[in-house]
């Protein structure tokens, strides 16, 4: 049986969660601790350097009762990518995912119905006790799954306004597309300025006028049958959502450009129609209801086909439509 969906996202934890440790290149086994808490030596290389970084993902119930992963290959991939541009130990992929699988297994009670699902956060810490080595990577390292029985991120119909920064950038450039807690935090600050200044809910980041991303979701165009965001680089996120919607539009006879653009370009299109929205494994497509440029507030217009092909997403990952790309693992 499922269980209701928590008020807050990401508040609300599995009792259980395994755990690995690496020692001078060697993994243990996996173990499983309480949840509600982690020893670390308070000189550990994460808590000073920031050698740390996660994922997310998400598990959905079906309506036979079956649970299932979306594209947890592709999230285990991202995540050693992210750990070997850090230089923190690198998880083989098989340890990874079997520590994801039985995790969703033990959890297989928790997962809400649907809208609801089980998001699932992988977290990996470098963790040497041994505060001289700045400039040195961390040779051990902790490995732990996190299992949150969540709802949305952003709730649909609320209003999504976006402050369109041209000055700073979300983070180093070539960094962007590692999932570290650094990154995040890097975008904090314009965040909050933006809320207090504008009312928005997040910053889309476009230094010196290149549109990328916000602080923590991917940001893509819809202007009739074409689909417009940036092509992948080092400096912003690759997103698995992203490369979904992408992949189910360009099948769906949409035109897909993956090319740099330009806040003026943006700013015609949005003025003429097009609509906008935000990608991503929490965000899921989170339509965008108005964007602030240059102290402007335009509002976005009707949102109809971003919603069609969020249900296009939706449908599969809630078994409601076939898996062509078998992007789906059933747990249990």
């Amino acid at each position: 049986m499922s269980k209701s969906i928590p008020e807050v996202f990401g508040s609300v934890f599995h009792r259980e969660m395994p755990i690995a440790c690496c020692t001078d290149g060697k993994w243990s086994a996996t173990k499983w601790q309480s949840s509600d808490s982690l020893t670390l030596h308070p000189a550990a290389h994460c808590l000073h350097y920031g050698s740390t970084v996660f994922e997310g993902m998400k598990a959905f119930r079906h309506r036979d009762g079956g649970i299932h992963v979306f594209r947890v290959d592709a999230h285990v991939a991202r995540m050693r990518a992210s750990a070997q541009a850090l230089c923190i130990p690198v998880p083989d992929s098989d340890r990874l995912q079997t520590m994801i699988i039985e995790l969703v297994r033990r959890a297989r009670d928790e997962v809400p119905d649907e809208p609801g699902s089980l998001y699932i956060r992988p977290l990996l810490l470098g963790s040497d006790p041994l505060i001289g080595n700045a400039a040195c990577p961390p040779r051990n390292a902790v490995l732990l799954v996190l299992a949150s029985p969540s709802g949305e991120y952003f709730k649909q119909g609320l209003p999504l306004t976006l402050l369109v920064e041209t000055q700073n950038q979300r983070c180093a450039v070539h960094m962007g597309s590692v999932k570290s807690g650094g990154n995040y935090a890097s975008a904090l600050h314009w965040t909050v300025q933006a809320k207090k200044r504008y009312g928005a809910d997040q910053v889309l980041f476009c230094p010196n006028g290149d549109v990328q991303e916000t602080g923590a979701a991917n940001f893509i165009l819809l202007d009739g049958k074409t689909i417009l965001t940036k092509g992948l680089s080092s400096a912003f996120l690759h997103g698995v959502t992203r490369d979904s919607l992408l992949r189910i539009a360009r099948d769906d006879g949409y035109r897909v450009e993956e090319r740099d653009f330009t806040v003026e370009e943006l700013r015609d299109r949005v003025r003429n129609g097009a609509q906008a929205v935000l990608t991503g494994t929490a965000a899921v497509l989170s339509p965008v209801t108005a964007l602030v440029i240059d102290g402007e507030k335009i509002v976005l217009g009707s949102h109809l086909e971003l919603l069609e092909l969020r249900k296009r997403i939706s449908d599969i990952q809630y078994g409601r439509s076939p898996d062509p790309c078998a992007w789906l693992t059933r747990v249990c």
